[in-house]
């Protein structure tokens, strides 16, 4: 089971709305779920929830050609966020360098036929959008 929380989701579904018909990838992370706040949900204390992501940079070549957010230390990214704005909901050559891959694809919607995970192989994850947020933090 992967666990996003339904603000992620949404804030991912409007990347890809403003980008198409151009794709989106940037990487995703992680908050433990007892540290999360209105989780409510009785995730163990243990159980990593996808809370965050890295604003895409539109500009950088070597994201667009391979994917890649190069700019993220990989530890701070255990997942890849792609949409796809003409393609199916799988995943492809392109997005298979995380552990989960959340791919999303016209008409930008939480539904189980436009946003789905994926595991790297490509085959698709069990998904719970649960209604938390991370702790508040500050620069």
């Amino acid at each position: 089971m992967v666990y996003i929380t339904r603000a992620l989701v949404d804030v991912l579904l409007d990347l890809a709305s403003d980008a198409d018909p151009n794709r989106v990838a940037t990487g995703v992370s992680v908050t433990l779920a007892d540290e999360l706040e209105g989780a409510g949900s009785g995730l163990p204390p243990d159980t990593p929830v996808f809370t965050d992501f890295f604003l895409p940079d539109p500009g950088n070549a070597v994201n667009a050609v391979f994917g890649v957010n190069l700019s993220t230390p990989a530890r701070q990214a255990q997942g890849q966020f792609v949409s796809h704005p003409v393609r199916e909901l799988e995943v492809t050559r392109r997005d298979d360098l995380a552990e989960v891959i959340f791919v999303a694809v016209p008409p930008w919607e939480l539904d189980e036929r436009s946003f789905a995970a994926f595991d790297r192989r490509g085959t698709r994850q069990s998904l719970d959008v649960i209604d938390a947020s991370p702790p508040e933090q500050s620069l």
